[in-house]
């Protein structure tokens, strides 16, 4: 019997392989990856006029109602496909393509839809909007026509026949056809049942978009806190009363006229959150016909719930009532004022503490190379004496006498002792994801505690003025500012023992964690003050701060730092950082650190390599 079942185990797994192998519409022996190509269609999407902070990343399948055939059918798959689309936020690529026998064509059929991302605008009409936006790329950039035509031809003899279609697909299929080879000759596009096999030139709707969100209208009293502030505009809108489906929900039918349209009305579900409904607002402006529900209940109240924060007694210790700070908000293209609320905190089970035994050869061996810089010696030019002759200055002197607009000449060199004028604030980032284990025996918070205790023992040993913090965030209103070492205290055994009781946070708000780091440095008197900012990841936090709103935050963040007269520098240890950081930072703000068990040892010597400059 057991055997008898091993060998129908293996003549399935044998016939699935088999099959799903034969129905599939790819050619793998010819994919490509998106993580071959990608950092080169970030680079081709922001030259061609596509936002620097939008990221490219993987798309996931989507259920598109197409046709399957027979054989898919046996196989079970096709049943979601990957498609690209593009958010404004961020370029969804499939992870793989395969469409074409070529992996040249692949390849090329990336670069076409990063070019074509770039030219998009806010979607309206799927197939209208692909047609406009492919001309106006072929019209501003003829060379690509050559290409374009190439990716079209090799594609439309893998597209369904139409002759094997049902009479409205097959005229959907046609139009689709003749809009492929001649973008903006089609305006007008037959209605069927089902969608069309995917079109991997065109971009599609992002999934956000393909319901509206957020839309309910809710029974009851009404709270004014349901609404966000500000909008307070009144319009007459056509209504209907739709009764709520006991069943899964409505049937949509694939028009390309409306389908991907915020004015079609399907019925979904979607659970209450906390995010902030200003698309909801705007996308009632654009309706003229709303869909009223009475089954939609209006919530009885919100519950919210911190899960993941200890109870107070065995948490951090707060300093201070709080500091509140705005936030850049990239799609009003405004400062949200007071819109964050940081706290400084310190940590709760601090003892003072050495320098643990693991560090000390290491530590040693930094205090001797830094020590050596404590007291430099600067050569001063154009001095009335000195032991070396001036070159540039005796030239100078020369060339004004022979004017006859000599002054007293100062043609000597004189070496001086000088003492380092300079402050350092070095801020760590203490997510979450710091609990991550780097080996069998490390963690990366672990890293970054050896990192910063390393770094004490070098900016002692050299004399500089410095500070230590850390940072993490639970949504706006938590961003936790960790207090390791002010300006004003001394680093010893107290600093020590706050720095070996970190432990991992919650999320990386950056943008509120470098704006207050950037008023403690303003206030320093010192020549040159330097802000290092240590992460392992990109900003993210449980609210909307997440992808380009992130990225975009923290980039003002870095620019406001730059205006008061700082130095702000990243190092990471992201492998991805490739993708974002520049736009942060810029392209030589930032270092990134291959090997992170290498951190504690780099950081000193970039903080030298960075204050020579």
């Amino acid at each position: 019997m057991a055997v008898n079942l091993e060998l129908e185990e293996r003549f399935g797994s044998a016939w699935h392989r088999f099959i799903t192998r034969r129905a599939s519409p790819e050619f793998a022996e010819a994919a490509v990856t998106l993580g071959e190509v990608r950092q080169r269609l970030a680079l081709l999407f922001r030259a061609t006029g596509g936002a620097a902070g939008v990221g490219v990343e993987a798309a996931g399948a989507r259920e598109l109602l197409v046709r399957r055939s027979l054989l898919q059918q046996i196989a079970g798959t096709c049943e979601q496909l990957p498609v690209a689309w593009f958010d404004g936020d961020s370029l969804r690529l499939p992870a793989s393509l395969a469409v074409y026998p070529d992996a040249a064509l692949n390849r090329e059929l990336y670069r076409w839809l990063a070019l074509l991302a770039a030219q998009s605008a806010p979607l309206h009409h799927w197939a209208r909007d692909n047609q406009a936006w492919t001309c106006a790329l072929l019209e501003r950039y003829p060379p690509l026509r050559a290409r374009y035509r190439r990716l079209v031809e090799a594609h439309l003899p893998l597209r369904p026949d139409p002759a094997h279609l049902p009479p409205a697909e097959a005229a959907l299929e046609r139009a689709l056809r003749r809009a492929l080879r001649e973008p903006g000759s089609v305006a007008a596009f037959p209605r069927s049942e089902r969608a069309p096999w995917p079109l991997p030139l065109w971009l599609y709707p992002p999934q956000r978009l393909a319901a509206p969100q957020h839309t309910e209208l809710v029974e009851g009293d009404g709270e004014g806190g349901l609404s966000p502030p500000g909008h307070g505009g009144v319009a007459r809108k056509k209504a209907e009363r739709a009764e709520r489906d006991p069943g899964k929900g409505g049937l949509l039918l694939f028009r390309l006229e409306n389908l991907f349209s915020w004015s079609e009305h399907v019925e979904l579900d979607r659970a209450g959150d906390d995010s902030e409904d200003l698309d909801a607002a705007r996308v009632a402006d654009d309706l003229d016909h709303l869909s009223l529900s009475r089954q939609r209940q209006r919530k009885g109240g919100g519950l919210k719930l911190d899960l993941d924060l200890p109870p107070a007694e065995a948490d951090d210790l707060p300093l201070g009532e709080g500091i509140r700070l705005p936030e850049w908000d990239y799609r009003r293209q405004c400062l949200l004022a007071d819109h964050v609320n940081l706290q400084p905190m310190l940590p709760r089970d601090a003892v003072p503490a050495p320098l643990p035994p693991s560090l000390a050869v290491t530590a040693r061996r930094l205090r001797r190379q830094f020590e050596g810089l404590r007291n430099q010696r600067q050569w001063l030019r154009r001095q009335p004496q000195g032991s070396e002759l001036d070159l540039q200055a005796w030239l100078d002197f020369v060339v004004e006498r022979r004017q006859g607009q000599c002054g007293e000449p100062g043609l000597f060199l004189e070496q001086r002792q000088t003492r380092r004028d300079l402050a350092c604030l070095l801020l760590a980032d203490l997510s979450m994801s710091t609990d991550a284990h780097i080996d069998d025996h490390h963690r990366v918070i672990e890293l970054i505690g050896d990192s910063l205790l390393l770094f004490g023992e070098a900016l002692q040993a050299v004399g500089d003025r410095f500070a230590l913090y850390g940072f993490s965030s639970l949504r706006r209103h938590q961003v936790r500012l960790m207090q390791l070492k002010t300006f004003s205290e001394s680093y010893g055994d107290t600093v020590r023992g706050r720095i070996q009781a970190l432990r991992p946070g919650y999320y990386t708000r950056m943008g509120a964690a470098i704006r207050q780091a950037t008023r403690l440095l303003v206030e320093r008197r010192e020549r040159q003050r330097l802000l290092l900012i240590l992460t392992d990841g990109k900003p993210n936090d449980l609210d909307h701060y997440e992808g380009r709103y992130g990225v975009e935050d923290t980039r003002q963040a870095v620019l406001e730092a730059r205006r008061e007269g700082l130095l702000p520098f990243c190092i990471t240890i992201d492998r991805e950082a490739g993708d974002y950081l520049p736009h942060m930072f810029g392209s030589q703000g930032y270092l990134m650190i291959r090997d992170p068990a290498q951190l504690p040892v780099r950081l000193p010597h970039l903080y030298r390599q960075l204050t020579r400059r």
